[in-house]
This record gives structure tokens, sequence and C-alpha cells, in this order.
């Protein structure tokens, strides 16, 4: 009995296998990088507690962290109030956890507080900047050299750009800062106006590389208007340096901001910022250690847990850069 063998099957692909996603493909290189995954930890634990210390600061007297109770100044941390006070007026929890300052403030009410300022401040300001930077390197990349009166967009847009980074930033903030009343607000407008250089750069290269391709010719061709090519197909496509330098940019901020309430242009009394409480910790350095090392080991830890996630989301975004196991 003849016949011919029977061709081997080939193997199917497996419908049921979903399709990785680009977000999936980045969370998954992410959580390989342990100091990544240690930084966003921080991070995740610093927002509970600022969105927890906003609540409990603005809606519980308790921990008010304007209350002066002059006859417990400067207590150690872990201390119990040694002055007869009225019950509203106790500490949290009983103790002064973190110490008082030399106006019997609690530092850990002003921690709290100052947790949710230098976040505030810092993602305002890191939004301005960004939204500046897209704006300005969106319209140097997309339109290139395209003249307007004397001199195209892209060399107008990329030598005011120079021009900026010429200043020394923090002395330029410094100035404008001392010039305007001081107020959270300005600070963030201050700090998001005079850091968008980075970003316009960013988004310039990725506009030059992304105006050649495909996808933006065939939507020109189509006579879909600039705009729409500009936000619909080319940003979400630009969008990955600009993360990675938006995150490392709220450390910036963070540290800005404790530097200028340090030097006492900051948030002003009675409100708490993590610079401030370092200030007033400056002329006790060694009657009272924690004033100054609880806030600066605060400031330590998130810039350093905002550069750690910087760099992991770098790698990660970045074939050539990461890290296979």
């Amino acid at each position: 009995m003849t016949g011919r063998a029977a061709a081997p099957a080939m193997p199917q692909p497996d419908a049921q296998a979903p399709g990785i996603s680009l977000r999936g493909e980045v969370w998954r290189h992410l959580r390989r990088n342990r100091l990544a995954v240690a930084g966003l930890v921080v991070l995740v634990v610093l927002f509970v507690v600022a969105l927890l210390g906003k609540l409990l600061t603005e809606y519980w007297v308790v921990f008010d962290p304007s209350i002066v109770r002059l006859p417990d100044k400067l207590m150690p941390p872990l201390s119990l109030p040694t002055a007869a006070i009225p019950a509203a007026e106790l500490p949290p929890l009983g103790t002064y956890l973190l110490g008082t300052d030399e106006l019997g403030r609690d530092i850990f009410a002003r921690m709290l507080q100052g947790s949710f300022v230098s976040l505030s401040i810092g993602f305002v300001a890191v939004g301005i900047s960004v939204s500046i930077g897209i704006l300005l390197g969106g319209l140097a990349g997309y339109y290139g050299e395209r003249r307007l009166a004397f001199v195209s967009i892209d060399t107008l847009v990329m030598r005011f750009t120079d021009v900026m980074l010429c200043f020394p930033t923090f002395f330029l903030i410094l100035t404008v800062v001392a010039l305007l009343p001081a107020s959270i607000f300005n600070i963030m407008v201050v700090i998001g106006a005079t850091s968008w250089m980075g970003t316009a750069r960013f988004v310039r290269a990725e506009f030059l590389s992304l105006r050649s391709q495909d996808f933006v010719l065939a939507a020109q061709a189509l006579g879909i208007p600039d705009r729409r090519v500009i936000f619909r197909h080319m940003i979400p496509n630009a969008v990955a340096p600009v993360l990675v330098s938006a995150t490392i940019g709220v450390a910036g901020a963070i540290l800005t901001e404790s530097a200028l309430s340090f030097l006492g242009f900051g948030v002003q009394p009675p409100d708490a910022t993590w610079g401030n409480i370092l200030a007033d910790g400056r002329s006790l350095i060694f009657d009272a250690p924690w004033l100054f090392v609880i806030p600066g080991a605060a400031i330590l830890i998130v810039v350093l847990a905002f550069n750690l996630v910087g760099e992991g989301l770098r790698e990660a975004l970045n074939p050539r850069l990461r890290r296979e196991p």
C-alpha cells in the first residue's frame, strides 16, 4: 500500500495570545530595575502622605502646624508634652513624633504640610515648563525653515532658547521672586517659566525626525490641518523623552523651591515647606539637630526617588538602553 506521507502540520499562531502594548512593554522593563521600583514605591508613599497631610492639617486642629506651644519648644523627637495645654492643642498622636522647633510648633505636622506644598510646586512648575517647551519645540521642529519676517521660526525659537540658557537659572529665579510678592503661585510660575529650555530642545529634535515619517506625510497629503497633525499624530510620538525630562524636572523644582525657602524668598510663614523648616534649624544645628536632619533627609530621599524613576523610565523607553535578562 503506497501513498504520499502526510505533510507535517504547520504550527498555528496562538490567536488567544494578546499583544503587548507599549505601556506594558515599558512597565515590564521598568519593574526589572530594582532602583527604579524602589524610587516608585517611595513616591507612592509620598503622594499618600502628602494627601493625608493636606486633609489632616486643613480639617483637624490637632495637626495644625501653626500652633505655638512655647513651654514645649525644642523638644526632641518622641517627647511627651510637658505643659498643661488644652486638649484641642495636643500634639498629633499625643507625642511630638519628630520634635518641636523654637516656637514649640510640631515638626511632624509641619512636615506633613510641607510635603503637599513641595509636591504641588514641583508638579505645577513642571507642568508649566513642559507646556511651554512642547509649544516652542513643536513650532521649531514642525515648521522648520518657514520664515517669519527676516528669520525662520526654527532660528527664532532656538536663539531665544539659547539666550535663556545663558542666564544662571537659579539667580534669575531669585531675582524675579525678589521683585514679586511672595506667594506659592508666583514661585510655581517663575520656576516653570525659567526651566522649559531642555524640553523645547527634546521636542524639537523629535519633531525633526518625525516630520519625514510616512504617517505624517500621509496626514499632510490628506489636507489635515497642521494643528491636528501636531497634537494628534506628532506629540503622542514625541512624549517619551519629555516624560523622562519631566520626572527629573519635578526633583529639580522641589530643590529650587527648598533653596528659595531656605534663603527666605520662597513660601512665607506660617505656611510650612521643607525649605523653611530647614532654614529655621540652621542656627540650632548643635542644640536641635533634628530641625535640619529631618527636612534635609526628606528632600534627599524624594529628589533621589524622582531621579531613580526618571533614569528607569529613560532606560525602559529607549530600546538601546534596556537591561535584558
